[in-house]
């Protein structure tokens, strides 16, 4: 039995949040128009991500990676039964 054993199942709510979180991220991204078009801009020209589309960009890439690295270390710890 492992010394994590009993608190993998607080790493598995939070690997669930993770994922919530994840996916409204990527939900959150209209493709090819931007976050500037849903709120009446015309988004017709795009030519670098900024302000709010550049941190949910890079917020998602964040949330992808430690998601991942999450479920690999949430993987590697033996069920407490």
């Amino acid at each position: 039995m492992s010394i994590l054993a009993p608190y993998r199942i607080y790493f598995q709510v939070v690997q669930i949040i993770i994922a919530v979180a994840l996916t409204i991220a990527i939900l959150l991204q209209v493709r090819g128009a931007g976050l500037g078009s849903v709120f009446g801009g015309t988004g017709t020209v795009f030519k670098t991500r900024r302000g709010i589309d550049k941190l949910l960009f890079r917020t998602t890439i964040a949330l992808a990676i430690l998601f991942g690295a999450l479920s690999l270390f949430v993987a590697s710890i033996p069920s407490g039964s």
